[in-house]
């Protein structure tokens, strides 16, 4: 939809065709990444293919914005295609807050190397809600390990996010992965006023 008839300022804020195509990409690639799978946990969670990866990379490229709303949309579709459903809270803690917390890598953007202190931030971020889940939701599974049940939670939860994490970001770390990444902001973070807002 066209925006030309808002005020100028208006315009200025609004999402951009390029960044609803990237955001709409990394979606999709995420759902796709997320679906190869290394691990997979009874009670939902997974190590994947750098699923968390591609949606962290809209909130370095675009801002908090941006990052946090494409976040929060891929948990709400992976809810969909993959639902693990007990209690409405439980929802949404576990998808629109625990995946929409990889937008937080939108806060690092314009940081010295704010991808990659911006993906730890994100899956920190992530860590945080699906740490609170467990507790909240699933922490009478703790006493079947003869663990307390934060100490269950962050077991858990560290299983899957942890090693994903430690591949991604040596994968990050590795000169051409750097350089094509960084490319790949330029060509993304392309100034507004020679792309078409919707």
């Amino acid at each position: 939809m066209s925006l030309l008839f808002l005020p100028k300022q208006e315009r200025s804020k609004s999402i951009t065709a390029k960044q609803l195509v990237f955001s709409s990409a990394a979606i999709a690639l995420g759902t796709v990444a997320s679906m190869i799978k290394f691990a997979d946990l009874p009670m939902g969670g997974s190590i994947t293919l750098f699923s968390m990866l591609f949606i962290t990379l809209i909130g370095y490229w675009y801002g908090p914005k941006i990052g946090l709303t494409t976040a929060v949309a891929y948990g709400l579709l992976q809810f969909i295609l993959k639902p693990v459903f007990y209690t409405l809270p439980q929802v949404i803690v576990d998808y629109p807050l625990a995946f929409g917390a990889l937008g937080i890598s939108g806060f690092f953007n314009k940081k010295k190397n704010g991808l990659l202190v911006g993906y730890l931030a994100a899956v920190i971020g992530r860590y945080f809600f699906a740490f609170w889940s467990g507790m909240i939701f699933f922490g009478s599974y703790a006493a079947d390990y003869h663990m307390s049940v934060p100490l269950y939670s962050l077991a858990y939860n560290g299983m899957y996010l942890v090693p994903e994490a430690v591949l991604t970001i040596a994968v990050l770390s590795l000169s051409p992965v750097k350089s094509a990444l960084a490319r790949m902001k330029q060509f993304a973070a392309e100034p507004r006023s020679r792309q078409t807002t919707v």
